[in-house]
Formats: C-alpha cells, structure tokens, sequence
C-alpha cells in the first residue's frame, strides 16, 4: 500500500468545496435548470484557479469530484494547475454527491432561509434531523460519504487524492473525522472553493474490518483567494445567497 512519506500507513485526502456558484440565476428561477445543474461563476472559476494555484506542487495519486457540474468544474481547474502530464484522469464518486433537499418550509425571506438551512446543520445528530421536510436524512448522507472514503482509503497505489464536493457533505465528513459523529456538523464552516486536509493512520491488518486507526484533521476551511479571511465576515451559507452579478 502507497503511503504519505515518513510515515508507517498514512494517507491525506484534499476535500474541497466547489466554487462560488449563484443559486439565484435567471435559469434556475425560470425553471431552465435546477440545483444540481448549476455552473460555477466567473468568480467562482477565480476561487478554484487560485485553489489549483496553492496545490500546484502537489503530486495528486486520484482525483475525484461528486459529478455535479460546479464539482466537477472546480476538481478541473485545480488539476489544470499541475505540471503538464502529471495531473491524475478525474474520476467521480456520486456517493459524495450534496445531501439532497426536499419539502418546503414555507419560507419567505433569504434570512430565513439562511436561517433554517443553519438550523438544519446545527441539529443534524438527531434521529429525525434532514435536510428538509422532505429531504435526505442526515446520518444517511453520512453514511453514504464515509462509505466513499473508507472504499477510498481501502484501494491500493495512492497516498494523496483530490476531491471536489460540497458543504453539506464535507460538514458531515468532517463532523465524523473529528469522532463527533453527526454533533459537530453546525461547527464546520466551508467557504467556496476552500480545502481541508484530512489524514488517516490505517491498519494494514484490517484492511477487511475496522482499519482507520486514527483520523487527524490538519487543516479546514482554507482560502487560497483570501487566507486570512479578511472581510469574510459572513457564514458560507450568508455569502452563497447573496444577490450576484458578474
């Protein structure tokens, strides 16, 4: 099995979230496409190049993004920062597809909005929590994402992989690395087009059973366009529902 240099069975996994995309597009409210469909913007095409610009003297093993268009757009601009011929074939794993909404909460306003997605995030550790009246239960989502990664972490020749998805997901992921389960989800902000790096200590004898010996969280929620977050004053979910206009 590959492994991170220096160490006796680790691998590092780069989780992104895609870029800026605008939810609130002329398509998307005269019904010419949905959420899942939605491109990344001009700016959010600025985030992921300077995202593939800080992971440039990265070698990345395998790349993958969730499929949707603004995952798969991003994982694309970060490899074509690579050395010529060094990038990996990116591949997709629609197991780390968004945790997918569904009902309507009669919502009137984009602060309420804001708000009760928030909610939603904060409470994601009970049983009933989803994302929605009607939507994807929460420790379903959880559960689907960490089966991609512990299928990741199982395949052989690789020690450091690429991968675009979403805030939803990445909370969720991140909420489990941190051993909180579902608890810690409301805690992890993901800004467009941020980075987290995640590691994992294997044990190669269990690779059939329980094998993740240890989780480390190294870095989370990095801005490549703006490392000190200055003037980032409002949450990821506040800034993605904002009015834009290129």
């Amino acid at each position: 099995m590959s492994k991170l240099p220096g160490t006796v069975a680790r691998r590092r996994i780069y989780l992104m979230r895609h870029g800026h995309v605008n939810y609130f597009s002329k398509d998307l409210l005269e019904g010419r496409s949905d959420s899942k469909s939605v491109p990344l913007t001009k700016l959010g095409c600025e985030q992921a190049e300077a995202a593939g610009n800080a992971l440039s003297h990265i070698t990345f093993d395998r790349a993958f993004s969730s499929g949707y268009p603004r995952t798969r757009k991003t994982a694309e601009l970060v490899l074509a920062a690579q050395p010529a011929g060094q990038a990996p074939t990116l591949l997709t794993e629609p197991r780390l597809v968004e945790v997918e909404s569904g009902g309507s909460h009669n919502i009137t306003s984009r602060q309420e909005m804001i708000e009760t997605i928030a909610h939603q995030f904060d409470n994601a550790d009970q049983a009933s929590a989803r994302m929605g009246p009607e939507g994807e239960y929460f420790a379903a989502a959880q559960a689907r994402a960490i089966e991609a990664i512990e299928d990741l972490l199982r395949a052989p020749d690789w020690h450091t992989v690429l991968i675009a998805a979403h805030e939803g997901i990445n909370r969720l992921l991140l909420s489990w690395a941190s051993c909180r389960n579902l608890s810690a989800t409301g805690a992890f902000e993901q800004d467009t087009a941020c980075i987290n790096v995640l590691d994992f200590d294997l044990d190669l004898d269990a690779m059939d059973g329980p094998f993740i010996k240890r989780s480390l969280i190294k870095a989370v929620n990095v801005t490549p366009y703006n490392y000190t977050k200055h003037g980032m004053n409002q949450t990821s979910l506040e800034t993605i529902f904002e009015p834009y206009t290129e």
